[in-house]
């Protein structure tokens, strides 16, 4: 049994903005994920354990970008094999970066929280380690999930539009957002506390601490701007179909689902921008990058300025 299926057809201002996001978003998340990775794997020194995490997060929000156009254009197709490898293809990177914000928090927090344990705790390898286990777990999962998932072929893609309450949105909610959010904010919170008790000791050292709050807290706002919206908005989704609410309810639900859901996608361009403010050695790269562009960009005017005389 699939449960009562609403006619649903997608607002002609959710498609506006969609289109009016997306695609920005496409082009500005692809070149910044794209450059982040290649200064990442290519113009550091060394490897570190944020190194490593922000090397996935990168290539998770690439994979993510690449998703955006496919949605947009496969939004009005029917359910079929195609579409539950990309709505998988979706899930998996959305929820990667979420994990993977999460694991640098606790990382960070070990690292400063428990310093002699955490040479011990703490390697690149392990980082690469756990990194592998979430792609493999998250994978599965959702693979597991769309493999058992029972929507008809009269559904569209990307589009719940049956009144049968879906477990996948309550883990979604549980899983995906709360639990990241308690450890997120736990950490972040200690962290926070930890720089404090230094800050008040060496004072020489108050311009980075609060350089480093700032980016915590920079860190904690962007999570919760893009991820708190699409999940309670899920919520509300998963208690509508329990209780089995009218189609005309379900239609204003669905519209909030799927505008919180362009203000969560937007997250793949925020993370990059944020690589340049959390590592240090991604800002100097950058700047020695950009510089070098720079500079043979001027070296080429002046040949063409010379070659007009």
């Amino acid at each position: 049994m699939h449960g009562t299926v609403c006619n649903s057809t997608e607002s002609q201002l959710t498609y506006i903005i969609e289109t009016s996001v997306y695609i920005p978003a496409f082009i500005c998340g692809l070149l910044l994920n794209v450059w982040a990775l290649w200064v990442f794997c290519s113009k550091l020194n060394k490897w570190s354990e944020t190194r490593v995490y922000m090397t996935n997060l990168a290539a998770a929000d690439c994979l993510f970008v690449l998703m955006l156009p496919v949605r947009l254009a496969y939004k009005t197709k029917s359910v079929n094999t195609l579409c539950h490898v990309l709505e998988s293809a979706y899930f998996v990177n959305r929820y990667m970066s979420v994990f993977l914000i999460t694991i640098t928090a606790i990382d960070r927090y070990i690292a400063i929280a428990y310093p002699l344990k955490a040479k011990n705790l703490r390697s690149p390898r392990k980082s690469a380690i756990v990194c592998g286990f979430l792609w493999i777990l998250l994978i599965s999962i959702i693979c597991t999930v769309k493999f058992v998932d029972e929507r008809s072929e009269k559904e569209i893609c990307f589009i719940k539009i049956t009144k049968k309450p879906s477990v996948f949105l309550l883990a979604s909610v549980i899983w995906g957002f709360l639990i990241p959010l308690a450890i997120l904010s736990f950490c972040s919170i200690r962290i926070t506390t930890k720089l404090i008790k230094k800050k008040n000791t060496h004072p020489q050292e108050v311009k980075l601490i609060q350089k480093a709050i700032n980016i915590i807290f920079a860190n904690m706002g962007v999570f919760f701007v893009c991820f708190l919206p699409l999940h309670v908005a899920l919520f509300i989704r998963f208690i509508a179909d329990f209780r089995k609410a009218s189609c005309a309810e379900m239609e204003n639900i669905e519209l909030f689902v799927s505008l919180a859901a362009i203000l969560a996608n937007t997250n793949c361009c925020l993370d990059a921008i944020c690589y340049y403010f959390v590592n240090k050695e991604f800002q100097e790269a950058s700047l020695k990058l950009s510089t070098k562009y720079l500079s043979h960009l001027n070296q080429e005017s002046e040949k063409q300025d010379s070659g007009n005389i």
